[in-house]
């Protein structure tokens, strides 16, 4: 995704922003919320899986990806979920994924310090990353008992 910018002089500048994918997992309307073992200042704070695109790398074939290293699973990715976020720092996107774990697999916390299977209900008792804050919203009705999954 490319950006532009006007510089000090008037001239525009263009820069590359770089993707991060992230997956809402989804299972007998539950969510999967990760929590973060670190850096510091977001330790403790949720967000859903996920990580960079790399260069040459689909959107969907990194969250895959990041799937089986985060988490040792396999999913299937479904629509988006909301809109792209821009990152506090300006130089990402967020882009969140619905997703759904294959075979019955259960997720392991490889890279977070916690994971819990989050209802439409108690989506508000974690405090979620502000990045990803704003795709709960869009994703409650994905919860809600009538929709289907």
């Amino acid at each position: 995704m490319r950006t532009e910018r006007a510089n000090g002089g008037g001239q525009v500048e263009r820069r590359d922003l770089k993707v991060i994918v992230g997956a809402a997992i989804i299972r007998d309307g539950q969510v999967l919320a990760c929590a973060r073992s670190a850096p510091p200042e977001v330790a403790g704070m949720w967000e859903f899986p996920g990580g960079k695109v790399e260069p040459g790398e689909a959107e969907i074939d990194a969250l895959i990806r990041e799937c089986v290293e985060e988490l040792a699973v396999r999913v299937e990715i479904g629509d988006r979920v909301g809109r792209d976020v821009r990152m506090a720092h300006g130089r990402s996107v967020l882009k969140v994924y619905a997703a759904r774990l294959l075979d019955g697999e259960e997720p392991q916390a490889l890279e977070h310090e916690a994971l819990r299977w989050l209802t439409v209900d108690e989506l508000d008792s974690v405090t979620w990353l502000p990045a990803d804050a704003p795709i709960v919203a869009a994703l409650r009705p994905l919860l809600r008992p009538s929709s289907s999954r």
